[in-house]
């Protein structure tokens, strides 16, 4: 009898690219995975408001693991919920505008997001198009944000100087020198499947978890089985139990038929 497992997927760069377009063999290896018996996730660096899109969503998911570990749904109820204090909020807004940093603030509902701080940005054109109504502007909702993690724009900002400023509540996911992810201390994708195999009474041995990018790397280090895109960042691939082929040459799939899971 096949041993049924827990498998996360990365959304951006893994189940589809900058376009959304999510390929045919990806939805198929999805549907063949839950019909074999195995729980499937989204494990996303998105929080839970960016995380809308009905194609996505219709894929039947067992669960979404958002905002790199601070919110846990399953079969459509929150089961884990971190969101950072307001008094906490505040000052680090004020410490990331005081380095440079055009913050982006996430949460369950709404991203917030001053747009002329990324009016020539096209991932600020994205989240505009986007989020649509659920995008609200920082400065006018002052303090009244609901937030679980940040992404920020760093391009000619002070990263060393704002990462040293905010260490004691924050760690860092550095991208590079023009994208840097903030996310409450002790919390990425790992940490939110640990969660998920606790409260679900899973092993983390059984699980497989799919990604490309440097915020993987919690959750290759908590899962069972890591499977780095072929399209993926190398680091990603370096930490990796298992490189397949890129997003758009059937990489899920090929994967999924590889570990004998379809």
């Amino acid at each position: 009898m096949m041993e049924k497992k827990a498998v996360f997927f990365d959304i951006d760069g893994t189940l589809w690219g900058f376009d959304n377009q999510i390929p045919g063999s990806a939805k198929k290896a999805v549907h063949e995975l839950r019909r074999n018996g195995h729980l499937t996730f989204l494990c996303s660096g998105r929080s839970r408001a960016f995380i809308r899109e009905p194609e996505l969503l219709n894929m039947g998911f067992d669960g979404i693991i958002s905002g790199c570990g601070t919110m846990i749904e399953y079969h459509g109820k929150t089961v884990f919920l971190r969101e950072v204090e307001r008094e906490l909020l505040i000052h680090t807004v004020e410490t990331l505008r005081q380095f440079g940093f055009r913050p982006i603030l996430e949460g369950k509902e709404y991203l917030y997001m001053d747009l002329e701080d990324f009016s020539d940005d096209p991932y600020g054109k994205k989240l505009e198009t986007e989020m649509g109504e659920f995008l609200r502007p920082i400065d006018s909702c002052w303090g009244n944000w609901q937030v679980c993690k940040f992404s920020c724009g760093t391009a000619n900002a002070d990263q060393k100087g704002c990462m040293e400023a905010l260490k004691e509540h924050y760690d860092f996911i550095v991208h590079n020198e023009l994208v840097a992810e903030m996310v409450p201390k002790g919390f990425h994708k790992g940490t939110g499947i640990l969660k998920v195999c606790e409260l679900l009474g899973l092993d983390a041995a059984d699980t497989v978890a799919f990604g490309d990018s440097v915020n993987d790397l919690g959750m290759f280090e908590a899962a069972g089985t890591a499977v780095a895109m072929g399209n993926g960042a190398q680091a990603a691939k370096d930490a990796a139990d298992y490189v397949t082929d890129s997003l758009y040459e059937d990489g899920i799939w090929n994967a999924c038929q590889h570990l004998g899971l379809i």
